[in-house]
This record gives C-alpha cells, structure tokens and sequence, in this order.
C-alpha cells in the first residue's frame, strides 16, 4: 500500500508544482552532514525516534530538488540536470544509508517496523523520480547529444548509466503502465522485508535445545558453556541450546559426535522457513517469484532473470547458465567421490548431518590436519591487524591507526583510521566481527560514506562478521573459513576506500554485482601467503609462530572437499536462477517441491549434499541484492582465479603489483565498463581453466 503523502508528490511533480519540504527539527542528527571526521556518523546521537522524521523531510526535500531540475525552464545541460540529481536527496541519503547498515548490524522491534514502513514508501519515492517524464525528456535529450557535449570519460559513463537507470526504471512505459510498474514495485519492497525480518527473527527464535551435555559431545568446553548459557537465556536453565546461523550447514556439524544429535541439528536448519507459524516463507518466496517475473514481462523481458542480467557482466541467462552447467557435472561427480570415501570412513551411507563430521575425521587423516590444531594460531586481533592490516600496507602502502574516540553502536565494534601511502589519511574503517542477536547473519561490507570529489567525501566503510563471542577472559579463536571471510571482506573495503572518482553514482563498489565479488575474491589470497600468514599465525598463549609442517598441510590440503563445496555453491546458483527465470504464468503452487524438482533437473539432487541455502531462506535470492545474482560468486571466481595467477606470474605481494591493480581496477569504481577494466589490467580476457584447477574439476 502506498502512503498518501508520497501519491500526493508523485501528482505534484507530474503536474509541475513546486513542493516546500517541512523544516527538519535541528536536533535531529541527520539535519546536517556529521561534523566528526570523515562525517562519520554520530551513532551515540542517533534514536529510533530520529529516523521517521528524517526520512519524510529528506525525501520531501530531494522530490522539491528533483522538481526544480524536471522543470527548469533552461535547456538541459550536463551540470544542470545529471550533476544537479547527483547533488540531489543528501540529506534522504544520509538517513537512509545509516538505517539501512543499522537495520541488519544492530536492529530492534521499532527499527524493524520502520523498516516495513519505509520499503514501500521508498519505492515508490524512487518511481516519482525514474517515472517523472519531465525529467525523463531532458535525461533523453543529453544522451541523444552525447556525441557532441564534450564530456570526458567518467562523465559520458554517468550520463550514459542515467539513460540505461531511466529505461530500466520504467521511463518509456505509458502511464497506465507506469501505474502497474509502481504497485509492483511497491509489493516486492515489502515482500523482500518481510522475507528478511522472518530469517532473523527465526534464526534467535530457532535455536536447537539439547536435554544433556553428552549430546554435544565432541564441542569444546568453551562451546558447552556458551551453549549452556544461551539456553539459560531462553529460560531453559540446566539444558544446553545452539544458535542457527545462515546457511543449511552448521558449523557445530563438524565436531560434533553423537549422530542423532547431529541430524536434530541439520533437521532444524532445513526446516526454516516452512513450518507454519508466523515466520513461514514459503507463501512469501511464491509472492515475491511472481511479482518480480510480472515486472520484468512490464517491462518487455521474458523473465525477472533476463531483466537482472542485462545490466551484469553476464548480460544473458544463457551465459550464465552454460557457466553453471559447465560447474555442476564435475562438482557432482566429485562430490559422490568423496561421499564414498566418507562412508567407507563412517561404516555407513553419510548423509548431510554426518558430512562435516566425517569430513574433518578424513582431512585430518589424510593431511594430519584438525581443525582445533590450527584455531589456536588464529586469534581474531593477530588476523585482523597481523594479518589482513598487515598484507595491505605490505601490497598498497596504506596503515592502521585504531582510535577510541569515535562513538560506536556496539562496545565491541572498532575503529580505525586508514593512511595511504604518502601518510594522508585516506578512509575511516569500521570493523563489527562479533555475532549478536540483532544482527543479520553472514558477512558483509557498507559503506556509511563513499568517495566523491564533486561532493568532497571520504570513504567511511564497515565490515561485518559474525564470530561467536566467546565467554569473557577467553581468546577470540578462528576457524579457518572465519579468517579468509575477514580477508575476502576487507578486499570489498579496499575496493571503497580506494575509490578515485568524482560522482558518486560510480565511486567505489557501484559496479555490476558479478563483479563486485571479485576484487573481495582476490584478497583471500593473501590469508595463506607465507609472508602474511608467518606474520599472524601465531599462538594465542605463546607467541610462537605456526608450524611450518601445519602450513604444509593446509596448503596440502586445499582442494580438498571441493567437490561438497562447489556442489552446494553451483546448486544454489541455478536455484536462484530458476525461480528468476519462470513466466509469470509458470509459477509453482510449492516452494520446496519446486526446489526438489530444480535440483533433480540439475543432476544435483544429491542428499548427502543439502542445498546451501533452501528457498525459505534464501536471502540472498529473495530479500533483494542478489536476485537472479548468486552466480556472481561463482562467476567472479573466474576473474578471481585469473588474477591469482597474475600476481603468482609478477611475484605476489609487491608493492608495484598492487600499485598497478589500486590504479586499474580498485580505483575506478564504476566508471567504465567492467570487463574492460579487468582486460585492462590482466591485458587480455578472462580464462575458466584456472577456476576449474583450483577447485580441482579439471577435465583431463
């Protein structure tokens, strides 16, 4: 349902009338840009209470910008419109960026429901701007001038992207159209809320309850204690519970001995989601499936699937799905392989509760490698400022300095300064790694402020972990997977702070999702470098350095389960696909028998490899930012694994090697077409072989 207000200033700016935007209250933290450094937010100024009345004067404020622009009685120039919807909605985009990362880092009941009010409010404040046909003309006007307007690179690249935002938008629709295309683009918005608020509030809703300690045999002690402690949280004193997290796989799978208790575990994880009561997403999934595949067919595309990728590296559901067809045979293949070797292991058929299990008994048979062995030389400050810090002063030239002066959300959030190499301060970092339970699950990077010289900001940018939080007095130990998720996150705030652009709508990782993952990619390689990893693999109590022969093994041991890991990865991707290529006439009446169905038709249907992720939580493919995209991972891995190569055929961690890659590919944001700046670096296109030698699928 949209809100009355925002139908009236849609009407007002169709009709041409000027809009006065109600004074924001001064007190208000978002009446005007933060004077801290770097206008870092004022996190320890900013309420629940603050962020309604900002948002209604900040999009009144930019659709009263907006208006001025679409009708400007002065012919349309480059500054006079793209420059000026550049400029626009500052204060909108203040709020709504400090929300936004808010809502899935640190949210409560009152954010959550702003949130559901907002999504609709949003989308249909961005149709009053991308469906304004007035400005739509001028927009029209200077792209059709564009040859003659003198404008340099980046600039042509904006006007150009305008054009392409404009059409995609819905521009070129009649205004009966326009009307449809707003009412879906309304209910998708609040289908992807309430999607994601169901995941989180599921996933502390879900925690598995165990009667007795020998159930969780196998955890450590610290583990047990947290357990015990959490379900003494949830009222269940004297019984032991463990938390969901994101994926179908659960990270106590892996220690854990007692079988039943493993599949009480699996079992809970896939039933997400679809067991009736108010955070079932199965009607949810159908919903959104539709509603999207109606605005693609509004728009003139076959599928919503074929609309995202138009705009991706990818640019066709053909390219993508032959990449994934060209994955999933051998991944398969590899991974029924590995299952027999784990159930000759096991005594019995593994299924997916005893994958994790089995699977860690067999690395450490075959490589000596346990995971326990290694998680003491991964304390969580050695890796970040020994390690990931460390490898980026080591390629780029850039430093670290950690402040305490800064407000912060959460008292286990840090913050640092970042110093380029000529010791000007280049960005502000923010890193929040601990687990909590307001806080959405996975890993991710945001920015609270990107680069632009037209509006003379500096990057302040976050990354987002969610390690368990150990008992007080105890290290902070990682596991392996937890240390290249810091380094493949930090590559997404390198690719921010590095950003070297003059508008905004291109700095930093404006770039098209399929390649937003690679530079992020790339990074991982420095967590086993031997220089880096020599720097912060050292033992929490000792100092000592880790053992080289414990090196040896993990690098031994590197393709090793790759065919279970790029079963569940490729599966995923073709189920995204899949839902985002149907008509709307071909949607399912069930969401998991639809999902059952794909994976039979993939050749993926494997059970002892569950789905990394089912439908009813899948939030990377239903609550917006991934739709139709989750191949990205897969298809920037491709980049990725070329690009290794590069740095291994120029002498890896050297300083004109991150140079060249700062000044060709991390600096340019969004400016240029994205294959050209990786053609540009590497000097020629992407090749597949070294994706499928890393993941060990070679075809001989």
């Amino acid at each position: 349902m949209k809100h009355p207000r925002l139908l009236v200033l849609a009407a007002a700016l169709a009709f041409g009338g000027l809009l006065h935007a109600a004074p924001l209250d001064p007190a208000n933290p978002f009446a005007k840009p933060s004077s801290l450094p770097f206008q870092y937010p004022a996190f320890d100024k900013i309420k629940n209470e603050h962020f309604r009345p900002a948002y209604e004067a900040g999009m009144a404020a930019q659709l009263e910008e907006i208006a001025a622009i679409a009708n400007n009685p002065k012919a349309p120039t480059f500054d006079n419109t793209i420059v000026a919807m550049e400029k626009s909605g500052q204060l909108l985009n203040r709020v709504a960026v400090a929300f936004s990362n808010l809502s899935s880092a640190n949210t409560n009941d009152e954010m959550d429901a702003i949130e559901r009010d907002m999504a609709p409010r949003l989308s249909a404040h961005g149709d009053a701007i991308y469906l304004n046909d007035k400005l739509w003309q001028r927009v029209q006007t200077l792209y059709a001038q564009r040859a003659k307007l003198k404008l340099d690179a980046e600039a042509r690249h904006l006007l150009e992207r305008y054009y392409l935002d404009f059409v995609r938008s819905g521009a070129k629709l009649s205004a009966a159209d326009k009307d449809k295309l707003k009412a879906l683009n309304a209910e998708n918005a609040t289908l992807q809320t309430q999607f994601s608020q169901n995941v989180l509030k599921e996933k502390n809703a879900a925690a598995v309850v165990y009667d007795t300690r020998e159930e969780l045999a196998g955890m450590s002690e610290a583990a047990i204690s947290a357990a015990a402690e959490l379900a003494k949280k949830m009222g269940k004193d004297g019984k032991f519970a463990i938390a969901i997290v994101n994926t179908s796989g659960q990270p106590p799978l892996a220690v854990m001995s007692n079988r039943a208790a493993r599949e009480k575990l699996m079992a809970a994880s896939l039933k997400r989601g679809s067991s009736g009561g108010e955070f079932d997403n199965r009607a949810v999934v159908l919903k959104l499936a539709k509603v999207r595949a109606e605005r693609a067919a509004l728009l003139g595309y076959p599928n919503y699937a074929a609309y995202a990728l138009e705009d991706q590296t990818a640019k066709t559901t053909a390219a993508v799905n032959s990449m994934l067809a060209e994955l999933a045979k051998p991944a398969v293949a590899n991974a029924r392989k590995e299952a027999a070797e784990l159930s000759k292991m096991a005594g019995y058929a593994v299924g997916a509760a005893d994958w994790a299990y089995y699977t860690e008994k067999l690395r450490a048979e075959k490589f000596s490698l346990d995971e326990n062995l290694l998680k003491p030389y991964f304390e969580l400050d050695n890796v970040l400022t020994r390690g990931v810090f460390f490898a980026a002063n080591k390629l780029y030239g850039i430093s670290f300095k950690e402040r305490k002066d800064l407000p912060v959300y959460d008292p286990d959030v840090r913050v640092f300064d970042v110093f380029d190499k000529n010791g000007k301060q280049l960005a502000i970092f923010i890193a929040d790694m601990y687990a909590r339970g307001n806080k959405q699950g996975g890993a991710w990077m945001n920015e609270y402020v990107s680069q632009s010289k037209l509006m003379h900001t500096m990057p302040v940018v976050a990354n987002h972990l969610n390690i368990p939080k150990p008992p007080q007095g105890e290290p902070t130990l990682l596991t392996y997977d937890e240390v290249r998720t810091a380094f493949h996150e930090f590559g997404h705030a390198l690719h921010g702070m590095f950003s070297n652009v003059t508008y905004p709508r291109l700095a930093g990782t404006n770039v098209p999702r399929d390649f937003v993952e690679y530079p992020s990619q790339v990074n991982e390689m420095w967590a086993v470098w031997p220089e880096v990893l020599k720097n912060y693999a050292k033992h929490y109590k000792t100092g000592a350095p880790i053992p080289q022969d414990l090196l040896d093994k993990v690098a031994a041991a590197k393709k090793f389960n790759q065919g279970f890991l790029t079963t569940e990865n490729v599966t995923a991707s073709i189920l995204d696909q899949r839902w985002h290529q149907l008509a709307p006439n071909a949607i399912p009446t069930d969401a998991l028998a639809f999902e059952d169905q794909v994976r039979k038709e993939a050749g993926a249907d494997f059970a002892p490899v569950p789905p990394r992720y089912r439908s009813t939580y899948f939030s990377h493919a239903f609550a917006g930012g991934y739709s139709a995209g989750y191949y990205s991972y897969l298809w920037s891995e491709r980049l990725d694994a070329d690009t290794v190569d590069w740095f291994k055929e120029h002498g890896g961690l050297l300083r004109k090697n991150g140079d060249w890659f700062r000044q060709s590919l991390l600096s340019r944001g969004g400016t240029e077409d994205a294959m050209q700046l990786f053609k540009t670096f590497r000097g020629r296109d992407p090749r597949i072989e070294p994706l499928l030698e890393r993941r060990g699928l070679s075809v001989k």
